[in-house]
């Protein structure tokens, strides 16, 4: 390709979609201040595992962030030689806006642009009416990204349906890169013959599951039987009520999620949100079984060779579990007394581990298609990348903040009073400014940094000081 004749022999240069590296190590507060998972930690292990597959000793893999600055083109047409794109349910009409920006991002690059895993996203009945309404945002989309790539990597069944049913020929299933976190490795199997009220347990679930599909009973039920159940947010707003008790957020209504204040498995310290996938995956290790509706949430434990079951409530959770093998039921089918002990035992993994293989070799087969190297085949297998892991100290998950420990207290105030010192810093600059000026308008800057401030502090101290009964 001539964009790259002027690099010579230097290394291949990939820019990655991603909330954050792997190697970036953000403490908590700095992490929810900034978002980094994109408002779902499940962004991360995705992001991740594809920044572990392209990187090769001959292969730099950056990530940008998840914001999309249009007028960076420049600047990566001249700096990049590829942008990977992991995107998850990118077709639903919510994220329609953020769509069109990436098309015109992706419409000033010169660059091959490569999409890993997008998934359209309508009901269990795979029933894309609802999508009518974002068709040209999509077409417009998928032009840009076939017009810079050999094909486009689709989650599944149903996504694949949908583009060609828009006309689009070089569509390729590839399920999600998550699960070839460790190429064509994965072992999945279960420890224990039965579960049992010892056995360990981890439950995942979305707000709208809890609180219209049922979810919330199951949670209650499987909470009353196993004394060692433990639930795995995955939301920034169940991050920040865990951490600031921070109940700001629509989602803060829904009390029968596990990670408000209010339940009982928050007051007994077994919930946890994960900011770095690697610690998530850590904590499943010992687990003996995770069930429930998220998706990465389930992958991360059969990622730690945790057995899991996925409780599926729409297409996205369904075209994904069926193409890699994953244990599923349909969450509008459950019965009314549903025990986590019955999907262990219907939980089978011979298709997971039978497929994995084949599976891998597609995906590798549509990078090489897309002129990108990947780490099983042209690297080292990720040891590198493993080695710096291990060597870097990531925080710990997130844990309901039910104690008045000093420390915990210490850590949060002192983050607070870096944001009023920064804030400080900011409102100095900005009345000097105005000053400078001279033009009498010293109110508006003055008032919009006490709003940010308000904004920013004012709501995790407010919470820190209304006593708690």
């Amino acid at each position: 390709m001539s964009h790259n004749a002027h690099h010579g022999h230097r290394a291949k240069r990939i820019l990655l979609r991603s909330g954050k590296s792997p190697y970036d190590v953000v403490p908590v507060e700095e992490a929810l201040h900034r978002d980094v998972i994109a408002t779902n930690a499940g962004n991360l292990i995705f992001s991740d595992a594809t920044h572990k597959i392209l990187e090769t000793p001959h292969t730099e893999v950056v990530s940008n962030g998840i914001r999309t600055d249009i007028s960076a083109a420049g600047r990566i047409n001249e700096e990049y030689d590829a942008f990977v794109v992991p995107l998850a349910n990118a077709f639903r009409p919510s994220f329609e806006g953020q769509l069109k920006r990436l098309t015109r991002l992706i419409g000033k690059l010169r660059i091959p642009v490569v999409v890993v895993g997008v998934g359209a996203q309508a009901g269990l009945g795979y029933n894309a009416a609802r999508l009518k309404g974002i068709e040209p945002a999509v077409r417009e989309f998928v032009s840009a990204v076939l017009d810079r790539s050999a094909s486009i990597g689709v989650r599944g069944e149903f996504t694949e349906k949908y583009l060609k049913d828009l006309g689009f020929r070089d569509v390729e299933v590839i399920g999600c890169p998550s699960l070839f976190m460790y190429g064509k490795e994965l072992a999945v199997a279960k420890r224990e013959p039965a579960l049992g009220a010892g056995s360990r347990i981890a439950v995942n679930g979305s707000h709208s599951a809890v609180r219209s599909q049922g979810l919330d009973r199951v949670i209650d039920r499987a909470h009353a039987r196993y004394p060692y159940l433990r639930f795995i947010g995955q939301n920034i707003s169940d991050a920040r009520q865990l951490h600031w008790r921070d109940l700001s957020d629509p989602n803060g209504l829904v009390t029968a999620m596990p990670t408000h204040p209010e339940h009982p498995m928050y007051r007994e310290d077994k919930v946890r949100v994960y900011v770095d996938p690697v610690t998530w995956i850590d904590d499943l290790r010992p687990f003996d079984f995770s069930f429930g509706s998220r998706i990465h949430g389930n992958i991360a434990a059969l990622l730690a060779g945790t057995p899991a079951t996925v409780l599926c409530g729409d297409s996205r959770t369904l075209e994904l579990c069926r193409y890699f093998g994953i244990p599923h039921r349909r969450i509008d089918k459950l019965p009314e007394d549903l025990d986590p002990a019955a999907l262990y035992e219907e939980a089978d993994f011979g298709a997971l581990m039978s497929g994995h293989q084949e599976r891998f070799e597609r995906f590798t087969a549509f990078l090489d298609r897309n002129g990108l190297d990947n780490t099983f085949t042209h690297g080292d297998g990720g040891a590198a990348y493993e080695e710096r892991m291990r060597s870097l100290s990531f925080p710990a998950g997130i844990r309901p903040w039910n104690d008045t420990d000093l420390a915990s207290l210490t850590s949060r105030f002192g983050w607070l009073q870096g944001r009023i010192a920064e804030l400080a810093a900011d409102n100095d600059r900005l009345r000097r400014e105005v000053a400078r000026a001279g033009k009498g308008g010293a109110a508006l800057p003055a008032a919009s940094v006490y709003r940010r401030a308000r904004r920013m502090v004012g709501q995790p101290i407010r919470k820190v000081i209304r006593p708690r009964g």
